[in-house]
């Protein structure tokens, strides 16, 4: 059984993974502050009457996280294999940007799961604390991406700065055109969102000259927007799970 563990702004993905099947899943408010040994508490509770680990695999788009959490696999999970994935460590996807050091590990995860799921070229959109875009070509190589404001981001945002509006639950608005302000807002975030992704999906589609190009979406606020999307034609809720299982098998 594989632990994988991948670390997102806000959120915090926790999966059990066998035979390339995630078997159970949590996700978990990740907090920077959180020490190892908190992590190891907090994994060891979730974990409470599974089977044994016999493997570890980890991403972080946190650096704080990360460093607590290599603390946790080294001290707790010393007696199984472990992958990082990081620069350096072996994926079998070529990352073609200027710095690739700067691209978060979870897009690249993203990134390894689709094309090795559903080919290349794919397009993967991410819906978490910010909304990413990323590309992989024709030639199964991760060549960047586009990234914009999350949806809870913008709308916390809004609501802090705007002194008639406030934070709002998100789910689908009625219609549209609202009829009063907090279904004003639920309209901007899940149809205003769902038009920003397909318009960049367009926009990459066109200056790529893809053909045909597979569309994935994840991310914990994923379901609000796929219903809405013209251009997303997968929805995958684990694929970074999926994208560390290969990355660990890739490297054990």
């Amino acid at each position: 059984m594989l632990l994988a563990v991948a670390v997102e702004n806000t959120r915090t993905l926790v999966g059990l993974i066998f035979e390339g099947t995630v078997k159970r899943h949590w996700w978990v408010g990740t907090d920077p502050r959180r020490t190892a040994d908190e992590w190891a508490v907090l994994l060891e509770g979730l974990l409470a009457g599974e089977s044994p680990v016999s493997g570890v695999a980890v991403c972080s788009a946190v650096p704080h996280v990360l460093h607590e959490l290599r603390d946790v696999v080294a001290r707790y999970y010393h007696e199984v294999p472990s992958v990082v994935v990081e620069p350096g460590v072996k994926t079998g996807l070529p990352v073609l940007v200027d710095n690739p050091r700067e691209v978060g590990t979870d897009r690249i995860a993203n990134a390894l799961a689709a094309v090795n799921r559903y080919g290349a070229p794919c397009i993967v959109a991410d819906f978490g604390t910010a909304t990413t875009v990323d590309v992989v070509n024709a030639n199964g190589a991760f060549i960047g991406g586009a990234i914009a404001p999350g949806i809870e981001t913008a709308v916390d945002a809004l609501g802090a700065s705007a002194a008639q509006l406030r934070r709002i639950e998100l789910v689908r608005p009625r219609s549209v055109v609202a009829k009063n302000t907090v279904e004003a807002l639920q309209s901007g975030a899940v149809f205003g969102f769902a038009s920003l992704v397909d318009g960049l999906i367009t926009r990459i589609i066109a200056e790529q000259g893809f053909d045909q190009v597979t569309v994935v979406a994840t991310g914990a606020l994923a379901p609000l927007i796929v219903g809405e999307s013209s251009q997303i034609q997968h929805h995958e809720p684990f694929l970074t799970l999926h994208g560390l299982h290969q990355a660990f098998t890739r490297n054990h």
